[in-house]
């Protein structure tokens, strides 16, 4: 009987914290632009700064302008001071924007809406692959991780080519769209089955990449001033799914998509 009690006093107070506005935080994941070529698997992009992509550009400014974000945090290191000295060279006439999506993005986005400042919100982890790779190797599990990394690379190469026919806008639209996240997702967690009892090699990996997107989670809550804050995170897709889902799961936030803004 004291724990039915217990309930029925809290539901009022859920529904009532449910009811009141709460900050909204929309993920982009993107594609880097600038073909760093610091992942495992890189999709090729082509030059971004050529006058076809500025347009599209644009046209991908002028979507995010709808959700009208009052802050944006990039995927840069969150305790450097690079990002603060960009923009504000930027804002000054004296930084030309490079083919990196945070100044494409970001930087122009922020500077249209009149921002004063961009926020970094990136933290350095651990991502343990060799230790999967060395196990699969060891375990007789090797045509299974390679047929993993192939499926991957196949994603990636899509996803390349994808933006070779289309525009910005609709190249973020496929990458960003709930069936691929959740392939995205799904992926990483093919990694589960390389490990045993005392030797998880692949839980490991995958507790230490949610370890990190927790970190930059706390990072990007840490800018919510207001119940009327309105985030956009930008980030590489290899991170959507994961913020996104941290999202999802904090009921003081309420999570939105790129689909909403596009009509």
């Amino acid at each position: 009987m004291r724990s039915f009690l217990v309930l029925a006093f809290a539901i009022p107070q859920v529904a009532w914290s449910q009811a009141a506005p709460r900050p909204e935080i929309l993920i982009l994941g993107t594609y880097h632009m600038a073909n760093p070529g610091h992942d495992i698997h890189n999709m090729q992009a082509d030059d971004v700064l050529a006058a076809k992509r500025q347009q599209e550009i644009a046209q991908l400014i002028a979507v995010l302008k709808k959700f009208n974000p009052t802050k944006i945090a990039i995927e840069s290191d969150v305790s450097g001071g690079r990002v603060t000295k960009e923009y504000a060279e930027y804002l000054a006439g004296k930084y030309t924007l490079s083919p990196n999506e945070i100044d494409q993005i970001g930087y122009r986005l922020a500077k249209e809406l009149g921002h004063r400042t961009v926020y970094p919100v990136d933290a350095d982890g651990d991502f343990p692959y060799l230790r999967v790779v060395n196990y699969a190797k060891a375990n007789g599990l090797q045509s299974k991780f390679d047929a993993i990394q192939a499926r991957t690379a196949q994603r990636v190469k899509a996803q390349g080519d994808f933006l070779a026919s289309h525009t910005v806008l609709e190249t973020l639209q496929y990458m960003n769209s709930d069936s691929l996240a959740a392939v995205d997702m799904a992926q990483y967690f093919s990694f589960v089955q390389f490990a045993e009892p005392y030797e998880y090699a692949g839980p490991d990996l995958l507790a230490d990449f949610y370890r990190r997107n927790i970190h930059i989670y706390r990072n990007i809550t840490a800018l919510i001033d207001s119940p009327g804050e309105r985030i956009l995170v930008i980030y590489g897709a290899g991170h959507l799914g994961w913020l996104r889902q941290d999202v999802s799961n904090d009921a003081s936030v309420t999570l939105r998509k790129l689909a909403d803004f596009v009509r």
